[in-house]
């Protein structure tokens, strides 16, 4: 299901909860949402659509990748300054990133999986990631 929009920074500012077993089915409307938005939108939060439990979604070479509990497990390589948007704000706003970023996480199927990240997918990421924790760049 395509879900609207949440653009209030209060809600959006709130520290989402680790998902559960009953949370999956929030992955399925995140990617929908997210491939809604695919021409002009390349990552989502589920607070994003109003649901604070961390799971993230992502298009990687045009796909989407749905990620459950996403955790940062190491950062390496340079942190630079970039500018983002945020399908949530309006205007683009300096944020300081990794190049190179390790990330264990659950898929829709709740297998986990360990995965190594660079360059613009480790800068989604960790865009997404920054939505869970309720910071908003």
């Amino acid at each position: 299901m395509i879900c609207e929009i949440v653009t209030d920074p209060i809600l959006l500012s709130r520290i989402s909860r680790p998902a559960q077993a009953q949370d999956f089915n929030i992955a399925r409307d995140l990617r929908d949402t997210l491939m809604a938005h695919a021409d002009h939108c390349v990552g989502m939060a589920a607070n994003m659509i109003g649901r604070p439990v961390r799971v993230i979604a992502i298009l990687l070479e045009g796909e989407p990748v749905v990620m459950i509990n996403p955790q940062l497990l190491k950062t390496s390589g340079k942190k630079y300054t970039t500018e983002e948007g945020c399908l949530s704000l309006k205007g683009v706003r300096q944020a300081q990133r990794f190049e190179k970023i390790q990330l264990q996480y659950q898929d829709e199927q709740g297998r986990q999986k360990q995965r190594t990240f660079s360059g613009f997918p480790a800068q989604i990421i960790q865009h997404e990631l920054d939505h869970c924790e309720g910071i908003l760049i």
